[in-house]
C-alpha cells in the first residue's frame, strides 16, 4: 500500500480537558470493578486518586482500559440482589463534605449516595451512617485529612473495608464482614497528612430492617 497516497488518520486529540461528568463516568467503572472483585481495595484507591487528579481525557482512559465498559448490564443470578446501576432514585454525583478551619457533619436519617468525598483542612468532618438510608449495595467514601480529621461511623451489621495512608498522621479502618452477603458495603479510601481518618462501627447500632430493605429493593429491581 502506498502510504503517501493513503496517509494514516491522525490520532484523536489527547489534550481535551476532562469534565466532572467524565471523572464520574470513570469512577463508576472503577466502583463496579471493585464490587465485582476485578480490583482489590488498594488498586481501587490508587486509581480513584488518579481519577480526581486527572486534567485531560488522555489521563482518564488508561485507568479503565483493562476493565469492562461502563453500563454493561448482566442478568443477576436467581435469588441474588443486584441493584440497577441506573436506578433513578440513586444519586450518581458525589456529595462533598468540606471543612476548612471549621467542621462539617452528616448524620441522622439521610440518603447516602454511591460516592461521598470528605475533605478536612485544619477542621473536622463527621459522617454518621448508623441511621442512613442505603439505596445501593456499594458506597465509597474518599477522605482526605490535612491537619484535620475525618470520623466515620457505620452500623455493626454492614461490611466495612478501607485502604489508605497516613503521612505523619493516622489512617484506620476497623474492617467488618457482614454475615449477610447482601448487606451494604462501605469502602473508605483516603490519605491523612498530619491528621487522622478513622472508620469503625458504632456499638449497638444496627440496620434493624436490613432484610426488609433488601427484599423491597429486589422486588423493585425485578419489576
Amino acid at each position: 500500500m502506498d502510504l503517501e497516497k493513503h496517509p494514516q488518520q491522525p490520532p484523536p486529540p489527547v489534550g481535551i480537558r476532562a469534565s466532572d461528568a467524565d471523572r464520574d463516568r470513570i469512577a463508576d467503572i472503577l466502583r463496579d470493578a471493585l464490587a465485582e472483585g476485578r480490583l482489590d481495595s488498594d488498586e481501587h484507591a490508587e486509581r480513584i486518586e488518579s481519577v480526581y487528579r486527572a486534567k485531560t481525557l488522555a489521563e482518564l482512559e488508561p485507568l479503565v482500559q483493562d476493565l469492562p465498559a461502563a453500563g454493561a448490564r448482566r442478568e443477576p443470578a436467581a435469588g441474588v440482589y443486584a441493584p440497577a446501576a441506573d436506578d433513578p432514585d440513586t444519586p450518581v454525583t458525589a456529595e462533598n463534605l468540606v471543612a476548612i478551619f471549621s467542621s462539617s457533619t452528616r448524620k441522622g436519617r439521610w440518603r447516602i449516595g454511591r460516592r461521598t468525598n470528605a475533605f478536612s483542612l485544619f477542621g473536622s468532618v463527621e459522617i454518621d451512617l448508623t441511621e442512613a438510608l442505603f439505596e445501593q449495595r456499594l458506597t465509597v467514601i474518599n477522605a482526605t485529612a490535612i491537619f484535620g480529621s475525618v470520623d466515620i461511623r457505620v452500623p455493626e451489621n454492614i461490611t466495612l473495608r478501607g485502604s489508605g495512608t497516613g503521612i505523619f498522621g493516622t489512617f484506620g479502618v476497623v474492617t467488618l464482614e457482614s454475615e449477610n452477603p447482601q448487606a451494604p458495603v462501605v469502602v473508605v479510601n483516603g490519605s491523612a497528612v498530619f491528621g487522622s481518618i478513622e472508620a469503625r462501627p458504632k456499638r449497638g447500632k444496627l440496620i434493624a430492617d436490613l432484610h426488609d430493605r433488601i427484599q423491597d429493593k429486589l422486588r423493585k429491581h425485578l419489576s
